[in-house]
């Protein structure tokens, strides 16, 4: 009996395990460079540089501006933000990131929601049917 009881305990954290490890998979990956027109992304983004590093191009704004997302850090034409914390819960990823401009200091709160794959939109709490959506570029 005792055996048997360690078997199905040892069968149970098996399971649990295989489960975590497909939610761990299931994760949306952020990184990359995210523009608010997919047939603009071109006129956005540019790769410069030695290292070949995606950056903005000098109008990026005219057509419609965008972000860049890496590691532990997001990026806008203006702004270097560290992301200090992000919790995705299904199709929403709330993140909180400290920003620095040219004159200030600030903490920002982004409400994302997955679309699909390569498009999200950002929503603004209080604010109904106020979205921007936003496309992964491919550059």
């Amino acid at each position: 009996m005792a055996a048997l009881r360690k078997l199905l305990l040892a069968m149970a954290i098996t399971a649990d395990a295989g489960l975590l490890s497909l939610q761990e998979v299931k994760a949306f990956e952020l990184t990359g460079a995210w523009a608010t027109s997919a047939e603009q992304c071109k006129k956005v983004f540019a790769r410069k540089g030695r290292a070949n590093q995606v950056t903005f191009t000098n109008f990026s704004g005219v057509y419609g501006g965008g972000f860049i997302v890496e590691a532990n850090r997001l990026r806008g034409k203006f702004e270097n933000c560290s992301i200090k914390s992000k919790k995705e819960t299904g199709q929403n990823v709330n993140m909180v990131v400290a920003c620095a401009s040219g004159i200030m200091l600030s903490n920002v709160q982004f409400f994302l929601k997955i679309l699909d794959d390569n498009t999200i939109s950002r929503e603004f709490p209080g604010m109904d049917e106020m979205e921007v959506k936003y496309h992964r570029c491919q550059i």
